[in-house]
């Protein structure tokens, strides 16, 4: 699954407490541009988004009860060959929902969302942006 040859522990899979299973994984599987297991069904009571090399894959597990809590750990999700802006609107559009705006005028910051069963995640600025010269500055933004 990983390219980590020599470690002693790798993380296999992130699981994620889910009502609705299947289509909390579609979410997540349409956000990240992976594939949902073969064989997994809607009604199956566990369904995971398969990992890709380097990265766990996502389990989610069906349990009776909603999210009561904020996350005490998210993602932080960084673009590869697009931009922030353009995936903040690409993860509205697949229904996650803006909890918090917090980019500034400089170009820098990240925005807050929720999943549609209400995970925290946050989206920020890709290493190409980061390496970009703020307009203010001229120098390379975090």
């Amino acid at each position: 699954m990983t390219d980590s040859k020599n470690a002693a522990l790798e993380i296999h899979e992130i699981t994620f407490d889910a009502r609705d299973p299947h289509a909390l994984a579609a979410f997540w599987a349409a956000l990240l541009e992976r594939e949902i297991q073969p064989g997994d069904m809607p009604q199956d009571d566990s369904v995971l988004v398969a990992p890709t090399p380097g990265q766990p894959g996502l389990l989610f597990l069906r349990v009776p009860e909603g999210k009561k809590a904020k996350n005490r750990i998210h993602f932080d999700l960084w673009p590869t060959s697009t931009k922030r802006d353009e995936q903040i609107e690409r993860a509205i559009g697949l229904g996650a929902a803006m909890l918090a705006d917090q980019r500034r005028a400089d170009g820098t910051g990240w925005v807050v969302f929720a999943d549609p069963e209400g995970n925290e995640f946050c989206l920020g600025r890709g290493v190409a942006e980061r390496a970009a010269p703020r307009p203010a500055t001229g120098k390379p933004s975090a």
